[in-house]
C-alpha cells in the first residue's frame, strides 16, 4: 500500500480550512499551521463586553451557494436565517430610503434623468456576462459614459473613493460589475427584495464548528503558529519552519497574502517574488460600537457626502437578531485604506474621536451615553485591488519549487472579496492542482 501523501496548509482561514478539507476527503494526510489561537482569518470573531461577535462585517446572499454548501457539512444548515433588509442613503447632510423603486425615483439628489442613467447603469452591468472586456475599461470611464457625468459625481465617485480611495483612478470597470452582479442576487426574484441571511451565533460558531469537523476526520491543526520560511529539500520535500518546530511535507499550500507567500519562499526565483510583490492590496480600519439604540432602520447606509471618515455604515442589529447581542444594536464603520494609510498608527482614542465624532453629527440623537462598547479591528492586508488587466496580471498557484503552491484571495478575479468567493477560489484552483488526479 502506497504511504499517504502529506500536505501542509499555512493559514486557517476560511480559505485553509476549505482546502484542508476537500484535501482530506481524497485521502490525504492534512495538517494547517495557524498564527492565532482560533482558525477564522477575516471572518474571526472577539469579544466585545459580553457580547461575541465577528470582528468584521459579513453576510451570507442566497445565491452564495459554495458557503451554503460548507455549512450544510459542517451541520450548521438549519442555523441560516434569512431577512429582508433595508438600504438607506445619506446624502447632503440628509438620509434617504432607498429599498424599493419608489424611494428610488423620490430621491431628490438626483434629477429623473439621472436616476433614469443610474438604473439603465445597474441593469445593463446586471446582464453583462463578458467581464473580461470590462477589465480593460476603466470605472470611471464606463460609468461616465452609462450614468453620465453628474451621476457619476454626485454618486458613483463618493462610493468609488469611499471604497478605493484614489485608487479607483487605476480600476476597471469589472469591479463595479461585480459589486453589482453580488448585490443583486441578494434580491429574490420577482419579488426584488434584498434578501440577507447570517448563522445564528455569528462566526465564532462557524469557525468553531468548522474546526471541530476538521479535527473530527483526522485534520492537525496547529495553533499560535506562524510560520517563518519554507525550502524545499534535497528529497524534493517542502519543509515548514515555524519558531518552534520544522515539519516535511509532500505539498504545501500558502494561503497567506501574495508578499508574505513569497517573503517565507526565500528559494523561489526573482521574478515570481516581483509578480506577487506587485499585487497592490487594501486594508480596512473596522470600528465596531454597540448602542443602547438603533440609529436607523438600515442594514447599510451608503455615504456620497465626503466629510465621514468611514466607508458607509452597517448596522447589523438590522439584520440580525437582538438577542444574539444581548439586546444591544451594532454597528460597524468601516473605512478602506492603503496598507500604509496612517489611521493604522492612530491609537484608539484618536480613531473614537475621529469616527464617533462623525457619527454623532450624522445622528445628533445618538449621544456618547449611547456607546456600551467601542473597539477597531485592523487588517493591512484585505483584498486586491481590481486594476486594468488584472486576471492577466494575477500569479500561478503553482511556482518554480513544484510543490509549493500560493492560493489566496488575489485569485479572486470577477467578483468581489467575500466568504463564497473565498470558498471557490480555494475549491477551483485545488481543482487546478489536482487536475491529474
Amino acid at each position: 500500500m502506497a504511504e499517504q501523501r502529506t500536505w501542509g496548509i499555512i493559514g486557517g482561514g476560511m480559505l485553509g480550512m476549505t482546502l484542508a478539507l476537500r484535501l482530506s476527503q481524497k485521502g490525504y494526510k492534512v495538517t494547517i499551521f495557524e498564527s492565532g489561537d482560533k482558525t477564522g482569518g477575516l471572518t474571526s470573531s472577539w469579544q466585545m463586553n459580553e457580547v461575541t461577535w465577528d470582528k468584521f462585517y459579513h453576510v451570507i446572499l442566497m445565491s452564495d451557494l459554495n458557503t451554503r454548501k460548507i455549512l450544510k457539512e459542517i451541520g450548521l444548515e438549519n442555523e441560516l436565517r434569512w431577512v429582508e433588509t433595508k438600504t438607506g442613503f445619506y446624502s447632503d447632510g440628509k438620509l434617504y430610503s432607498m429599498s424599493n423603486l419608489i424611494e428610488f425615483f423620490k430621491f431628490p439628489p438626483i434629477n429623473l434623468i439621472d436616476k433614469f442613467r443610474l438604473g439603465l447603469t445597474i441593469f445593463a452591468a446586471s446582464k453583462i456576462k463578458d467581464w473580461q472586456r470590462l477589465e480593460q475599461i476603466p470605472v470611471e470611464a464606463w460609468l461616465k459614459k452609462w450614468s453620465g457625468k453628474r451621476v457619476f459625481e454626485k454618486i458613483w465617485l463618493p462610493l468609488l473613493k469611499a471604497k478605493l480611495g484614489d485608487n479607483y483612478k487605476n480600476t476597471s470597470a469589472a469591479f463595479i460589475w461585480s459589486t453589482i452582479q453580488r448585490m443583486y442576487a441578494a434580491r429574490k426574484s420577482g419579488l426584488k427584495k434584498e434578501m440577507f441571511g447570517y448563522v445564528t451565533g455569528g462566526y465564532e460558531k462557524v469557525n468553531r464548528h468548522f474546526s471541530k469537523h476538521l479535527k473530527e476526520i483526522g485534520i492537525d491543526i496547529q495553533y499560535n503558529c506562524k510560520v517563518k520560511s519554507i525550502s524545499q529539500t534535497s528529497e524534493g520535500k517542502i519543509e515548514i519552519a515555524t519558531e518552534n518546530s520544522t515539519e516535511s511535507f509532500d505539498e504545501v499550500i500558502s494561503t497567506l497574502s501574495s508578499r508574505e507567500s513569497v517573503k517565507i519562499a526565500e528559494q523561489l526565483t526573482n521574478t515570481e517574488k516581483k509578480q506577487h510583490n506587485d499585487i497592490k492590496y487594501l486594508g480596512v480600519i473596522c470600528p465596531s460600537v454597540l448602542l443602547k439604540k438603533p440609529i436607523s432602520p438600515y442594514y447599510v447606509t451608503n455615504i456620497t457626502d465626503s466629510w465621514p471618515p468611514f466607508t458607509g455604515i452597517i448596522e447589523m442589529s438590522a439584520l440580525i437578531d437582538k438577542s444574539e447581542i444581548k439586546g444591544n444594536h451594532l454597528v460597524y464603520l468601516p473605512k478602506y485604506v492603503n496598507p500604509e494609510d496612517e489611521l493604522f498608527d492612530k491609537s484608539e482614542e484618536e480613531l473614537q474621536t475621529l469616527f464617533m465624532g462623525s457619527l454623532y453629527k450624522m445622528y445628533p440623537n445618538l449621544s456618547q451615553n449611547d456607546v456600551n462598547f467601542w473597539g477597531t479591528s485592523k487588517a493591512r492586508i484585505v483584498f486586491a485591488l481590481p486594476t486594468l488587466n488584472y486576471s492577466k496580471k494575477v500569479p500561478k498557484v503553482t511556482t518554480s519549487l513544484g510543490n509549493y503552491y500560493i492560493i489566496n484571495s488575489a485569485q479572486i478575479i470577477n467578483g468581489t472579496l467575500n466568504v463564497n468567493e473565498t470558498i471557490q477560489v480555494a475549491e477551483t484552483k485545488l481543482q487546478e492542482i489536482l487536475k491529474d488526479e
